[in-house]
């Protein structure tokens, strides 16, 4: 086993795109409470937890409620969007990421997920990604969300490997944020104009070649 370097991935962004399925379900519960949501102001809930999503998006629609309420509309919020991620498929992994995860199985490299979703070992179920990943730290494991470094030590904790040998790749400001707080390597997935805190920035993650994985692997030899 190559114990140099370990890969943490982040989910929504980076090996699948939940995140429109996500605004559908924020904009629909905005709806129904007598306001718009907007594709920008979906923006702000990129990388953060459930319940600070809701907070938000309350605070946008000017709208207070109870504590009641309040786990009422999550529950809503996540029905209508597990609706949506039951019917996935492997054809919604982004490309590049079945040749990049393969091509750090056959080289070694463990690699884990570091994401807020709560639903992450059934969205990688679901796409047929599950039993590739050495471990799996979600929404369910963490109390503090990115830009917290938590998920990511505890993933670097969960693979055995020193957060400094540790790669994230994620598409999230806030994820970057965390990744560089946990003293990782961060590579972005993104705008490099948005992402330009990251260690290493692409377009998309099928720009991640094998040649550079090579290169990565190397250095930390």
């Amino acid at each position: 086993m190559n114990n140099k370097i370990a890969f943490i991935f982040d989910l929504d962004g980076v090996i699948v795109d939940t995140a429109k399925y996500h605004f559908l379900a924020w904009k629909n519960l905005a709806n129904s409470l007598g306001f718009d949501f907007t594709k920008e102001q979906n923006e702000q809930l990129k990388g953060v937890s459930r319940v600070k999503s809701l907070e938000i998006l309350l605070k946008i629609g000017n709208i207070e409620l109870t504590d009641e309420k309040k786990q009422e509309l999550l529950l809503k919020k996540n029905e209508e969007y597990l609706s949506y991620v039951n019917r996935m498929t492997s054809d919604e992994i982004l490309p590049g990421v079945t040749n990049m995860l393969n091509f750090l199985i056959e080289n070694n490299v463990k690699f884990a997920l570091g994401s807020a979703s709560k639903n992450a070992p059934l969205i990688l179920d679901k796409v047929g990604l599950l039993n590739k990943f050495t471990a799996i730290v979600d929404g369910n494991h963490v109390s503090k969300a990115k830009p917290d470094p938590e998920v990511f030590l505890l993933g670097a904790e969960k693979l055995k490997m020193d957060p400094i040998k540790c790669v994230v790749v994620e598409d999230a400001i806030a994820g970057v944020a965390a990744a560089n707080a946990a003293n990782m390597i961060s590579i972005g997935i993104g705008d490099s104009d948005v992402l330009k805190d990251a260690n290493y920035v692409f377009e998309d993650t099928s720009k991640i070649t094998t040649a550079f994985l090579k290169s990565l692997i190397k250095r930390n030899e």
